[in-house]
């Protein structure tokens, strides 16, 4: 499955006033969805779509010729799309144990990239990816949209200010009520390859419960709310914690948790969990928690605690200061962020680096995946930043970590010699 490697696009060779030409590579969700806010500018055009399902298809393929008024070019083989010299760009919206090959392949063909979150099935996947969009020069954006939000950006800026004090202490979590029921295995619809769609995953039978859009609660293809949401949320955490795009990581994680509330479903990712995380430069503690409830709070979020008790409290439509009474103080707003996919053409055109870039991303990527590694593993996992990897031995044998490809797919190794 591997392509030939490719030499990347000159550097460059797009001026303000050319047109971006992309295609997109999963229809429908996320990846539809990112397609739509790139064709709201004269400057995109989309000129192919993909994907495995021919069921996925319609709606995106009306749409794209009723904006262009021509018929993009559809196929089922995403290297299809990657040969093409015409096109410039392509956006990553299948699920996500498919994202590195796709996108690890773009880079080799000398493609940038918009990929969906979570970036990655694991850890060796994420840290390929990384590295694959540093030796190639390509530049991609990731669908951690928050970054480009104005009430994460100014709840960000106030704590990298200093005005909110000595951070000790950040919070983020989410709600998981997700229940797949039970089904027993049929044969796949007409249209959908799903040998394809499982790809480099183990292969399992098709249920309907565990394929589109499901497919996040089951671990062979996604890593629970951990990864689809914990991205988002202890992306804001790190992002908070550090300087520049150049993010903060743990030392080391203790994960309690499990299957608690849905024990008779299909489902196997968590819906409980509580993730300890140590950091040391600098010094503090952050909790991650997928529960049932949060009183008083929205069912997702982040929060900064300071030494003396105030707590900054952000999520997706506001964010708070409060003291240690719970009393809410006075805060500050900044201009607003440019919008997160005009950042992407803009940044493919200048060569920049985009405000969620993917070696940033991959970073947040790890930080997730290591609370399902540590549950996995029933023991504290240290991570080692400078060797991007786990150090020791704990936590290696959890396919959260890696997993090997089923037979006919390899993976792209990019990751850096000890």
């Amino acid at each position: 499955m591997r392509l030939a490697d490719a030499a990347p696009a000159p550097l460059g060779s797009k001026s303000a006033n050319d047109k971006l030409v992309i295609g997109l590579i999963g229809c429908g969700g996320m990846g539809a969805a990112n397609m739509r806010n790139l064709m709201n500018f004269n400057d995109v055009e989309v000129a192919a779509l993909c994907d495995v399902d021919d069921n996925r298809v319609p709606n995106d393929l009306r749409d794209v010729e009723k904006k262009y008024g021509k018929r993009p070019d559809v196929y089922k083989d995403y290297r299809k799309i990657l040969d093409r010299k015409d096109i410039d760009a392509i956006i990553v919206g299948t699920p996500d144990h498919w994202h590195a090959l796709v996108l690890i392949h773009a880079c080799e063909a000398g493609k940038d990239a918009y990929c969906e979150k979570p970036l990655s099935h694991d850890i060796v996947e994420a840290v390929s990816m990384s590295e694959a969009v540093k030796r190639h020069k390509r530049v991609v954006q990731c669908g951690t949209w928050q970054r480009s939000t104005r009430e994460f950006t100014d709840a960000i800026d106030y704590v990298r200010s200093g005005k909110l004090g000595k951070i000790v202490l950040c919070r983020a979590w989410i709600s998981d009520d997700f229940k797949a029921g039970h089904q027993k295995p049929t044969t796949p619809p007409a249209g959908l390859d799903y040998d394809t769609w499982v790809g480099p995953a183990e292969f399992v039978p098709y249920q309907s419960n565990r394929c589109h859009f499901n497919w996040r609660w089951f671990m062979n293809f996604g890593g629970g709310l951990s990864t689809d949401w914990g991205v988002h949320m202890m992306d804001i955490a790190l992002l908070g914690m550090s300087k520049g795009q150049d993010l903060v990581m743990p030392t080391s994680v203790s994960t309690f948790g499990g299957l608690r509330v849905f024990t008779d479903d299909d489902r196997n990712a968590p819906d409980t969990m509580e993730a300890i995380y140590d950091f040391k430069d600098p010094e503090f503690t952050m909790h991650w928690s997928i529960g049932r409830d949060h009183p008083e709070k929205e069912g997702h979020g982040t929060e900064f605690v300071s030494a003396d008790g105030r707590t900054l409290r952000v999520w997706r439509g506001g964010w708070k200061i409060l003291d240690p009474g719970g009393k809410e103080l006075p805060k500050e707003q900044a201009a607003p962020p440019p919008d997160h996919w005009r950042d992407f053409v803009d940044c493919v055109k200048t060569r920049s680096t985009p405000r969620a870039s993917l070696p940033s991303v991959a970073q947040t990527t790890v930080v997730c995946h290591l609370s399902n590694v540590a549950m996995f593993a029933g023991e504290t996992v240290h991570w080692d930043a400078k060797r991007q990897d786990i150090a020791g031995r704990a936590g290696k044998n959890t396919q959260s970590y890696h997993r090997p490809y089923r037979k006919g797919y390899s993976l792209p190794d990019y990751r850096p010699t000890p």
